[in-house]
C-alpha cells in the first residue's frame, strides 16, 4: 500500500558530505510532516531533522548549521543534506512520513534505513 524508500547513503570522509533522498509513494497522501532519524551502533533512534508542511523546519543540535532538510511535496519526497560529516554522524538514518493511506487513520510510516558511515 505504502512505500517509503531511503537512497543515497553510503561511505565518506570525515569532513565529507552526503545527500539523502526519501520518497514515499503508493496509497499515501495528505502527507504533514517529513522527518530524519538516526540510529548508531549501540544508541537509541533520535530524531534529526523535521520539516513541516508549511516548510518550518526543526533540527536537532547536534546537526544544526551542518545539516539542511528540505521537501518537494509534489513528489513526495524529503531530502537531508550533510556536510561537515563527523564520526558521530554514523549510524543507520531513517525516514518518517506521517500521512493519510487511502481512507484509513493518519500515521506514521517508516523508510527501511540507510547506512551512513563515516570513516577516514
Amino acid at each position: 500500500q505504502v512505500q517509503v524508500v531511503e537512497s543515497g547513503g553510503g561511505l565518506v570522509r570525515p569532513g565529507g558530505l552526503l545527500r539523502l533522498s526519501c520518497t514515499a509513494s503508493g496509497s499515501i497522501h495528505s502527507i504533514n510532516d517529513m522527518a530524519w532519524y538516526r540510529q548508531a551502533p549501540g544508541k537509541s533512534r533520535e530524531l534529526v531533522a523535521v520539516v513541516h508542511q508549511d516548510g518550518r523546519t526543526d533540527y536537532s543540535d547536534s546537526v544544526k548549521g551542518r545539516f539542511l532538510i528540505s521537501r518537494d511535496s509534489l513528489k513526495n519526497t524529503v531530502y537531508l543534506g550533510m556536510h561537515s560529516l563527523k564520526l558521530e554522524d554514523a549510524g543507520v538514518y531513517y525516514c518518517n512520513v506521517n500521512g493519510i493511506s487511502g481512507f484509513g487513520p493518519r500515521r506514521d510510516y517508516w523508510g527501511q534505513g540507510t547506512q551512513v558511515t563515516v570513516s577516514s
